[in-house]
């Protein structure tokens, strides 16, 4: 069953917040190749919700709905305005119908102002981190660009809000599937600054080397060359796979570019022996091999199939 996260918008809200908590969950439904997520826009009324910029969103009335897996709060400026009595008794109503709530951006503060951050640890935009400290001295507001405190989850802004759906996906569906996400959206392109003293790899080095592997799918790196273009040995990228995605390099890259082949044999016209040099295989018959074990069907059945469904 999928889950479901809804998007409590307010007037005023960022488009860009909004797309990064949207669009990591379509690419990963896309890369897994069935619905894992679906998601729906709210409103404390059902009337139409501007965003900073002018984009209007269609969105229905928050009370209309009985339950859900998320709700993700999403005011940006007034949030101070918003945080009134209806706002904050329609925040608790929603408290007990969904399994967890998100504040995005000045999020943080208006379920602060509901009481229904009380003795947990948040964050929020951190123009407005010390101003909700002072008045929300019983929740610990730190300056962690998100945080995961059980079910009460915020973050500080627009591109951190990228980063904290690739922490639910992987939470929820692995390592894997995060990392190809990340690397879709070209998320941790840069090498990553490691601790000149110790040269200690992190997760950030794991997506910065999947975003490699997605810039180098038909000509793939070896792992060797992989590794030192993020200024490490070969040896210490397999332990911070190992350690930060419970998985080797190798895999990842092999999923990546069994992936890219799948889209291909499914979106374009090109022959099986073209898909496999676009996907790194100068061998259609390796490709064939490793995409029967990948998918669990030969790259022909893969193109029928989708075929089939179109029709």
């Amino acid at each position: 069953m999928p889950d479901t996260f809804s998007m409590l918008l307010f007037e005023g809200f960022s488009n860009l917040c909004l797309a990064n908590a949207v669009e990591p969950l379509r690419a990963a439904n896309t890369l897994a190749r069935t619905e894992l997520y679906r998601w729906n826009f709210l409103s404390l009324d059902d009337a139409p919700v501007r965003s900073s910029s002018g984009l209007p969103v269609q969105a229905t009335q928050l009370s209309s709905l009985l339950s859900g897996s998320h709700l993700f709060v999403m005011p940006s400026y007034g949030y101070e305005a918003l945080a009134a009595p209806a706002t904050a008794r329609a925040l608790r109503a929603s408290a007990r119908r969904y399994d967890a709530l998100v504040g995005l951006d000045t999020g943080a503060y208006l379920l602060a102002h509901a009481g229904l951050l009380d003795g947990r640890r948040a964050t929020c935009h951190w123009d407005t981190l010390g101003q909700a400290a002072e008045a929300f001295p019983e929740v610990e507001f730190t300056e962690d660009r998100f945080v995961v405190d059980g079910n009460r989850i915020s973050c500080g802004g627009a591109s951190t809000t990228l980063e904290l759906m690739l922490e639910l996906i992987e939470r929820r569906h692995g390592a894997a599937l995060s990392l190809e996400v990340a690397a879709l959206f070209m998320y941790g392109e840069r090498p990553p600054d490691l601790d000149p003293q110790r040269l200690i790899p992190t997760h950030r080095t794991v997506k910065a080397a999947a975003a490699l592997m997605r810039r180098h799918v038909e000509v793939p790196l070896g792992i060797t060359a992989l590794a030192a273009e993020l200024n490490l040995t070969r040896r210490a990228l397999e332990l911070a796979f190992q350690a930060h995605a419970g998985m080797s390099p190798g895999a990842l890259y092999r999923s990546i570019r069994l992936g890219e082949a799948r889209r291909r044999l499914e979106q374009t016209r090109e022959s099986v022996s073209e898909v496999a040099l676009r996907s790194g295989y100068r061998d259609a018959t390796a490709m064939a091999r490793a995409f029967k074990a990948e998918f669990g069907i030969t790259p022909s059945a893969a193109r029928l199939a989708r075929k089939t469904q179109g029709t």
